[in-house]
């Protein structure tokens, strides 16, 4: 029997009754955990990249590629939180000393580096 186009592409058929049904799903793939930043990127994509969203979806790669930005973007909140809080002086010291100082002005660092991961990483 001659092949068919998706066959010969790759695609294989399942029989259902009298019928031949193309297997259209992609090949199961391990479930990474996706993180708050992989989900926002997932309703980004979702909204305003469709054809990304769909690409990704159906090659399988989806899952994937989310838990990548999201532990990428974990990274990168981390090491600007970091940069930023020497930068400004922002010490132990100062937590032992002044607490109240301390959280107010870590709260306005990590705020400002979510603003950053933000726009340059998720919402991209």
């Amino acid at each position: 029997m001659k092949k068919t186009i998706f066959e010969q592409m790759g695609g294989t058929y399942t029989k259902v009754g009298d019928y031949y049904l193309p297997n259209l799903l992609p090949a199961e793939q391990e479930e990474q955990p996706i993180g708050i930043w992989g989900q926002r990127h997932l309703r980004y994509i979702k909204q305003h990249h469709k054809v990304r969203y769909t690409n990704l979806l159906t090659s399988g790669k989806l899952n994937s590629y989310l838990a990548d930005i999201d532990k990428e973007a974990e990274d990168v909140l981390f090491r600007l939180v970091k940069q930023m809080a020497e930068r400004e002086g922002v010490t132990e010291q100062l937590k032992a000393d002044n607490q109240m100082e301390w959280v107010a002005r870590m709260n306005n660092i990590r705020s400002r580096a979510t603003e950053i991961v933000n726009n340059d990483m998720i919402y991209t």
